[in-house]
């Protein structure tokens, strides 16, 4: 039963339609920065580039990701009617307008203020208000995540929860605590300067509170890609998931350590105490266990698809899996490149490595790799596999498939390697311009110049991608005259019958995301709101009529 096909495939198609205009906003910024193109003589035109590029890829793109693979889980793993489509369809189209209300003054030079908002730089309101738009969407998806779980937990009494739709109410938890931080910071901070009632904004106090939804945020992100690696890749490479419970460990971990945790990015900012700035690193630490955890898991159950594929001894089971399988190949892709970006992150981690670091463009190049790279691959991988289901079309040829993920993966790996590089060398990042006739950055020429060539590779695979999904759905040539099969997720090696109640329910650790939260964040905050004489004039930016 998927009867929501049309909702999600509405998701899907605006999340991969922006996204492939963000990729082209992306490779621009690196042309026009690089020695391979004459620079345009407007740095506001760059930033324009670049506001836009973030705001789909850190809010537009992720989210209808979210969105769309949820309610697709909501039917295919419990089994049952989407129970609020009305809402769901008014949740899309709230964001679709959200989207458009915040880009279009961006697109016009009246919102260049980046996706993080940066205060005391104050834009557009129409672009704060479209960012309020997609938030309230997306908590309408949340709440209805929340409702159709209940709803299958009192038909299915004591049961355990489906693993995909566990995972997904995780994260759908995780999102509505995590865009608390931002809307605090529009709502008291921003939109009453925007609109005209204050002057003056507390840049300080907008910085903390944007950090509580900063690093968190990246967990909302990666949640799908988690799931289709424990639901969707072991089934899909003829294996088995070695452990549920492990993969319940793991998302919990993730909802309850994601939040605490963003003042890492203000190790830098005078207005937050060493003593708090300690604890959000520690905290930061606990993250990486889940997606070790996961590591772990995931290739166990790898091992286990190639050893009932027949592999023999200790790493005989290697060769026998199924490399010409795209699920495969991207499975290895995307851990390749979170294992580099993880370790990146360890740096940035760091109390004392960050400062060798801190904003150059070894940071640009870590969040694109873990995102960009080892998620966002990840996302090609469940449009792939739930393409059939959606349009009741085969996908066509696997090796086009492959070239499409092998480009990603090559674009994603010329492109960042050497920003890590730069960003060692002292090359600062958020920099509309750099002159490499300067001797002193003339050597960074070359691997600017090798990023930039990534880009565009990018910008191919992208294309590519979007034409696959095209030409399946809309193509004579993918027309099948048998339904394609029920789509299923993974099943565990072992048996999964009972779950104990703190693994199949989330009271305990909501209370706890909440809890930690508070206390990691309560005392800066109260600390900024208490003081006197914090605030400071805001800035208009963008073009000015």
């Amino acid at each position: 039963m998927f009867l929501a096909k049309r909702l999600v495939l509405a998701h899907f198609w605006l999340a991969f339609v922006t996204f492939f205009v963000a990729l082209l906003l992306g490779a621009w910024q690196m042309l026009v920065r690089s020695p391979l193109m004459s620079w345009v003589g407007n740095p506001e035109l760059y930033y324009r580039s670049v506001t836009g590029h973030g705001t789909i890829m850190g809010y537009a793109l992720p989210t209808l990701v979210a969105m769309g693979f949820g309610y697709a889980i909501c039917e295919l793993a419990l089994k049952q009617r989407l129970i609020g489509l009305k809402w769901a369809w008014a949740a899309f189209f709230m964001l679709a307008v959200g989207a458009v209300m915040a880009l279009v003054p961006v697109a016009m030079g009246r919102a260049s203020v980046l996706f993080t908002f940066y205060p005391p730089m104050i834009g557009s309101v129409f672009y704060y208000l479209g960012v309020v738009l997609v938030v309230v969407g997306s908590w309408i998806w949340v709440a209805l995540m929340h409702v159709n779980l209940r709803a299958w937990k009192r038909a299915n009494p004591g049961k355990p929860i489906p693993l995909a739709m566990f995972a997904n109410v995780a994260g759908a938890y995780l999102w509505a605590w995590t865009a608390v931080g931002a809307a605090l910071e529009i709502l008291f901070q921003i939109l009453p300067v925007a609109f005209g009632l204050k002057s003056t904004i507390d840049a300080g106090l907008a910085r903390v509170l944007f950090s509580w939804t900063l690093h968190a945020i990246v967990y909302f992100w990666l949640i799908p890609a988690y799931i289709a690696y424990y639901t969707i890749v072991p089934r899909a490479i003829g294996g088995r998931l070695y452990s549920d419970s492990m993969a319940r460990i793991a998302f919990i971990m993730f909802l309850v350590f994601a939040m605490p945790i963003g003042i890492h990015h203000l190790f830098a900012d005078p207005q937050v105490g060493a003593g708090f700035k300690f604890v959000h690193a520690v905290f930061t630490a606990m993250v990486s266990v889940p997606t070790l955890l996961t590591v772990f898991t995931i290739c166990a159950s790898v091992e286990i698809a190639g050893r009932l594929r027949g592999g023999k001894g200790l790493f005989g089971w290697l060769t026998a899996l199924p490399w010409s399988n795209p699920m495969m190949l991207v499975i290895a892709l995307s851990f390749i490149m979170l294992g580099f970006g993880g370790a990146g992150g360890l740096i940035n981690m760091s109390y004392q490595l960050n400062s060798t670091i801190h904003n150059t463009q070894w940071v640009t190049g870590h969040f694109h790799l873990i995102f960009a790279g080892a998620i966002v691959i990840m996302y090609f991988a469940i449009a792939y596999e739930l393409w059939p289901q959606l349009t009741g079309r085969t996908l066509g040829s696997q090796k086009l498939i492959r070239t499409q993920l092998w480009l990603w993966f090559i674009g994603m790996i010329v492109l960042t390697f050497p920003w890590h590089y730069v960003g060692l060398l002292g090359a600062p990042r958020r920099m509309a311009y750099y002159d490499y006739t300067d001797p002193a950055i003339a050597p960074q020429a070359i691997w600017v110049a090798i990023s930039a060539i990534g880009g565009i590779v990018l910008v191919i695979s992208g294309a590519l991608f979007v034409y696959i999904l095209a030409k399946a759905q809309f193509g004579s040539a993918s027309r099948t005259e048998h339904a394609p099969a029920p789509f299923e997720f993974a099943t565990c090696a072992y048996p999964v019958e009972r779950v104990p109640v703190a693994l199949n329910s989330f009271g305990l650790w909501v209370a706890l995301m909440i809890g930690l939260t508070v206390v990691n964040y309560s005392v800066p905050i109260a600390q900024l709101l208490f003081l006197p004489q914090t605030s400071v004039p805001a800035v208009p930016v963008g073009a000015q009529r």
